[in-house]
C-alpha cells in the first residue's frame, strides 16, 4: 500500500531540485557549452594560421583578402554547425513543451547522448512524471466522487421517486376502476402518463448506476446499453462482444462501460449518425473497445464528454484515440493493454 502523502516530503522534494539546479543551472551549462565550442573553433583557427605557410602583409595585399575571407567563412561555418548541433536538444525540448497535454499520453525526451544537457532533460521528464501522477490522482478522486454521487441519485430516484410514482399509479388504477364511464378514460390516460414517467425514471437511474454491470457483468451491460440506446434514440446499433472476455477489474469494467456510454451518446447527439457499430474484442495488443458511426465526424476539439473519456482511459493506463475517416463518421478506440486488464475487485 502506498505511503500517505506528507507535506514535509513535498517540501524536501521541491528543495532538492533547487539545490541541484543551483550547482548546475541551465544558464551555467549553456554558458560553459558555448564557451567551449567558441574556444575550440578559435583555437583550431589560430593553430591553422600559425602552422600554415599563409602570411598577412601590412598593409594587406589584394591577393590576401580572398584567403582571409575564406578562412573567416570556414570559422563561422564551423562555429554555426557546432552551435546548431549542440543546441539541438534545447529545440527538441521546446517543441515538447509546446505539445504537452496531460489528457494525452505524454512524450519523453531521451537524455542519452545530450552531454551536459542531460540533467536539464532529466529534470523536465521528472516534472512531466510528477504532473501526470498528480493529475491521475486528482482525476481518480473526482471520478470516484462522481460515481458515488451518481449512485446516490440513482438510489433516490429508484427508492423515493420510483416508489412514489408506483403508489400514484396504483391509486389511479383503483380510482379508474370505480370511476364513472365519462372519467374512466381520462383517468386511464393519466395512468399511462404516470407509467411512462416511471419508465423514464427507471431509465435515468440505470444510466446513472449500471446495476446490470454489477449483477451480470460487462457483456450483458453492453448489450443492455446498446438496446436502451437504440430504443431511446432510434439509431440501430450493431454490436459484437467476444463471449470469452478475460478477467477484468471493477475499475476497468466501469471505464469501458462509461466510455461506451459516452461514445454512443455523442454519436446520436453530436454526430447525428443513423448507424452505430460497437465491438469489444481481445487481440494481441490487449482488449479493444471500438465505436464507429456514419455521422458527420470531424472532431476538432475536445468537449467535456471527450475530456472525461480521456481522463477515464488514463486511470487504467489505456489509450484512447478518436479519428474521422475521409468518408465521414467517427472511430473511437479504447485499447486496454494486457498487463492492465487485471485488478483488484
Amino acid at each position: 500500500m502506498d505511503k500517505p502523502f506528507d507535506g514535509r516530503e513535498a517540501g524536501e522534494m521541491s528543495e532538492r531540485p533547487q539545490k541541484v539546479a543551483g550547482a548546475r543551472s541551465p544558464a551555467r551549462i549553456l554558458f560553459k557549452r558555448l564557451f567551449v565550442i567558441n574556444g575550440l573553433v578559435f583555437t583550431v583557427g589560430t593553430l591553422v594560421l600559425a602552422l600554415s605557410p599563409a602570411t598577412v602583409s601590412s598593409p594587406v595585399l589584394l591577393t590576401e583578402i580572398p584567403v582571409l575571407t575564406v578562412g573567416l567563412a570556414l570559422i563561422l561555418a564551423a562555429n554555426a554547425l557546432l552551435l546548431r548541433t549542440s543546441l539541438a536538444p534545447l529545440e527538441a525540448l521546446t517543441t515538447l513543451m509546446q505539445r504537452v497535454n496531460l489528457l494525452h499520453p505524454l512524450d519523453r525526451l531521451p537524455s542519452d547522448g545530450n552531454g551536459d544537457l542531460t540533467h536539464l532533460i532529466d529534470t523536465f521528464n521528472a516534472m512531466l512524471d510528477r504532473l501526470e501522477a498528480e493529475h491521475n490522482a486528482s482525476s481518480a478522486h473526482a471520478l470516484a466522487a462522481q460515481e458515488g454521487e451518481r449512485r446516490r441519485i440513482a438510489r433516490e430516484l429508484h427508492d423515493e421517486i420510483g416508489q412514489s410514482l408506483t403508489v400514484v399509479l396504483l391509486s389511479l388504477k383503483h380510482a379508474a376502476d370505480r370511476a364513472p364511464d365519462d372519467l374512466r378514460e381520462e383517468l386511464r390516460g393519466v395512468q399511462e402518463s404516470v407509467r411512462a414517467s416511471l419508465d423514464e425514471v427507471g431509465q435515468v437511474a440505470r444510466r446513472l448506476r449500471p446495476g446490470v454491470l454489477e449483477d451480470l457483468g460487462l457483456q450483458s451491460a453492453l448489450n443492455a446499453l446498446s438496446s436502451d440506446f437504440s430504443q431511446s434514440s432510434g439509431v440501430p446499433v450493431t454490436r459484437r462482444v467476444d463471449p470469452e472476455l478475460p478477467s477484468l477489474s471493477e475499475d476497468v469494467e466501469l471505464v469501458i462501460y462509461r466510455i461506451a456510454q459516452e461514445g454512443l451518446t455523442n454519436a446520436a447527439r453530436h454526430a447525428c449518425a443513423s448507424r452505430v457499430e460497437l465491438s469489444l474484442t481481445t487481440g494481441p495488443g490487449g482488449l479493444e473497445l471500438r465505436i464507429t458511426d456514419n455521422g458527420r465526424g470531424g472532431v476538432r476539439q475536445d468537449g467535456a464528454g471527450i475530456r472525461g473519456m480521456r481522463e477515464r482511459a488514463m486511470l487504467i493506463g489505456a489509450r484512447l484515440t478518436m479519428t474521422s475517416p475521409q468518408g465521414g463518421g467517427t472511430d473511437v478506440r479504447l485499447t486496454v493493454p494486457a498487463e492492465n486488464k487485471q485488478g483488484s475487485r
